[in-house]
């Protein structure tokens, strides 16, 4: 029997590395997912904020850019305002 479901193409993006990062996602994003039809898209952002951490601003304009999930490592803490705010983002996911 044929499976005749979709797959799921899911898109991984690296480290967005401060401001010339985001402003490459907004730019790139948008055209990529289309061309290539692009379901789930995950980036690194963890550096998102001038190189070190990331920031509820920047966490909330990297979701606005239709990035579904932000992963992130031990760079997350280097911006003490996201302590509070990353406890009830289920799509903002931090280090054990």
């Amino acid at each position: 029997m044929q499976n005749s479901e979709k797959p799921v193409k899911i898109f991984f993006i690296g480290d967005i590395i401060g401001k010339p990062g985001r402003i490459a996602i907004k730019e790139l994003l948008p055209e990529f997912t289309e061309k290539y039809a692009i379901d789930f898209v995950i980036a690194n952002g963890e550096n998102a904020a001038g190189g070190f951490g990331i920031t509820p601003n920047i966490a909330e304009e990297l979701i606005g850019l239709n990035i579904d999930v932000i992963t992130s490592g031990n760079h997350i803490w280097d911006k003490k305002e996201i302590i509070p705010y990353i406890a009830d983002k289920k799509w903002l996911l931090r280090p054990a």
